[in-house]
């Protein structure tokens, strides 16, 4: 017998997610990129040498947009290194992961396969580093049809059709006292503006991101969003928040719940955008982008053992277990949920580095537990958000005071009676049971659940725990993440 109900009542909100909210990101970073996507020389590897069981499992996935190349690793990234013959590109340090960069893909190469995995490119610019001069001749490069130094450049290279990037990122956490070229909030959004205003002048079309606030937890935080912003906002698009949750400090109710801080982060960053609009009698909202997000736990940085300085070493390397799957699906259900605001999101990252995919050097590639719900919300979250209100059992944290057990959002597809809910149950030991609103049926419950928190996809176990059908329709298991789809006849 199930003694506990959640009952959810459907509120329709107006509000239609952009598809570009389930995007990913690939960095030069660890073996994201290097025995990640492209292994020259695996038993899969397409004749450019990028691992086609990696590309199949990408396309499973279905992230829609990958932001590249950073990161960090942006801030000191010449993208000339990265184009052209791959025999003659430099080898270069690359001092924000201490690692040793061949340059073997590059930009090119990148789109390319971006594209043929069913994604648009979404490129970030060098401004820890480099400025308005070389922005501009990165969006050349990429974009102008030819009859340049620069878009002929890339024509001779093989690519004779521009790359026609939409999206570009105005550099990387300049907040970030570890960046390379960390500016202060005055200084950057003085840069980020003038290479935004050269950019919206050569292609008002261009959508821009401003690199936003990298962590709620900075001193700066949230002044810094509010002085970039009114440098920018006549230029800008969208601004950046990274968000990394983990249980530093927590104890495990309150690490269940900890996606309280996304919540409470988009609220501050709205207020700040609302602020600058009405400062500068501005006509438009500035989106959100979760350009990087995810569960992350700071001891997996590095493994025991790093070498600096050497090409592409494991680093950044985590295996998610049944917890953090569930603290997972709650990070996709406020972003769903704040679709309103967030127009942008990029789960860090795609392959190898707290990653959905991982991979053997020369052997399988297999899906993490996070894959399910990316997977789940990519293929059924692209419509109209409907908000689901749930009256059940509430968890006591220390961190976050009362926070419901159950917790969920709804997605309708336009003009039909179809509604798909995502739903998690962050109880440990207790099943719930949906009390749907009248008239509602389930018609497939999805679950991903296992009775041990700690139950993980290996290389040696690598579908330990894969999504099924539920065993009682409408009962939500114990930490588990949900798919149920509904009709309303």
């Amino acid at each position: 017998m199930i003694s506990k109900t959640s009952a959810i009542s459907l509120h329709e909100t107006g509000q239609t997610v952009d598809p570009r909210l389930f995007g990913s990101f690939v960095e030069h970073l660890g073996r994201c990129v290097y025995t990640g996507i492209f292994e020259d020389g695996h038993p899969t590897a397409d004749s450019s040498g990028f691992r086609q069981d990696v590309a199949a499992l990408v396309r499973e996935l279905a992230p829609t947009v990958l932001r590249y190349p950073g990161g960090n690793f942006v801030s000191t990234y010449q993208w000339e290194d990265g184009v052209g013959p791959v025999e003659k590109r430099p080898v270069r340090l690359d001092a924000a992961w201490r690692t040793t960069e061949p340059n073997t893909v590059g930009t090119n190469e990148f789109i390319t396969w971006c594209r043929a995995v069913g994604c648009e490119p979404m490129l970030a610019i060098n401004l820890g580093s480099r400025g308005l001069r070389e922005a501009l001749e990165y969006w050349e490069y990429c974009n102008h049809p030819g009859g340049t130094a620069l878009s002929d450049l890339r024509k001779s290279h093989g690519y004779p059709e521009p790359h026609n990037v939409r999206l570009w990122c105005l550099g990387n956490e300049m907040d970030g006292p570890w960046q390379m070229g960390h500016k202060t909030a005055e200084e950057y959004g003085r840069l980020a503006c003038e290479v935004a205003r050269a950019l919206k002048q050569c292609d008002p079309t261009l959508e821009l991101v401003l690199a936003g606030s990298c962590s709620a937890d900075l001193p700066t935080y949230p002044e810094w969003d509010r002085v970039v912003l009114e440098h920018t906002y006549e230029f800008v698009d969208h601004i950046s928040l990274h968000i990394y949750v983990n249980d530093e400090g927590l104890d495990l109710p309150s690490y269940l719940t900890v996606g309280q801080k996304m919540e409470q982060q988009i609220r501050t960053i709205v207020a700040v955008c609302d602020y600058v609009k009405a400062l500068k009698r501005g006509k438009k909202d500035i989106g959100l982008a979760y350009d990087e997000w995810n569960v992350w736990h700071w001891k997996y940085l590095q493994p025991a053992g790093f070498q600096p300085w050497s090409h592409a070493p494991a680093q950044v390397e985590q295996t998610y277990t049944m917890a953090d799957t569930v603290i997972f699906g709650s990070l996709l259900i406020i972003l769903i949920r704040n679709a309103r605001y967030v127009r942008i999101a990029n789960l860090a990252q795609l392959v190898n580095v707290i990653a959905p995919i991982m991979t053997c050097p020369g052997g399988s590639a297999w899906r993490q537990l996070t894959f399910y719900p990316f997977q789940h919300a990519s293929r059924w979250g692209r419509g109209e958000v409907v908000d689901c209100r749930i009256k059940g059992t509430l968890c006591q944290t220390t961190a976050f005071g009362e926070v419901n057990e159950v917790d969920a959002v709804g997605v309708r597809s336009a003009g039909e009676n179809a509604l798909t809910v995502f739903a998690i149950n962050r109880s440990m030991d207790e099943p719930s049971a949906l009390d749907l609103p009248p008239g509602y049926r389930i018609v497939e419950h999805i679950t991903l659940s296992d009775p041990d928190p700690s139950a993980a996809n290996t290389a040696d176990q690598p579908e330990r725990v894969v999504p099924r059908a539920a065993t009682q329709s409408g009962v939500l298991p114990a930490l588990s993440w949900n798919v149920l789809h509904l009709r309303n006849d």
